[in-house]
């Protein structure tokens, strides 16, 4: 019976290591399984992933293009033809949005754009809007609200 006091890897998890360079017999003799001379054969080989053997590594051959913006902010988008899914007078935020799967993924937040059409009354919250979409909204007799209003 297996209990903390006498756990133990399984039969073949742990094998021992190879002693290398300790004679003919051992099969890893003379060399140790270095090959001959050269660089790698060495006892302290100080080379790392990138060395190219003494030509200009890659990394310093191509040019430094562009910038990573760490304050991107990367927002979602959905259509307002895309909102004719809901029934009239709901109240649509990103989480309803992601239980009908029309955002998936990592995003820092939701923009309504407006292409499609719109025939009923949505109250739609997000964090951006194209003007175009807040008009189709209104037009249908919704409203459209910003994040930061629709917590107040």
């Amino acid at each position: 019976m297996k209990e903390l006091s006498n756990l133990q890897a399984p039969r073949g998890a742990n094998r021992q290591t190879k002693r290398l360079g300790r004679g003919p017999g051992s099969g890893q003799g003379k060399t140790a399984g270095k090959g001959h001379k050269g660089q790698l054969a060495r006892k302290s080989p100080d080379v790392g992933n990138s060395f190219e053997g003494g030509q200009m590594p890659i990394q310093r051959r191509l040019p430094k293009i562009g910038f990573t913006n760490i304050f991107r902010t990367r927002l979602a988008s959905v259509n307002v033809g895309d909102l004719v899914i809901f029934e009239a007078n709901t109240r649509i935020d990103e989480i309803t949005l992601r239980a009908v799967g029309l955002v998936r993924g990592r995003w820092d937040g939701v923009k309504i754009l407006g292409d499609g059409d719109l025939d009923r009354a949505l109250t739609v919250v997000a964090d951006k809007f194209s003007e175009t979409a807040q008009t189709k909204i209104a037009a249908a007799g919704g409203t459209a609200e910003t994040k930061a209003a629709g917590r107040t």
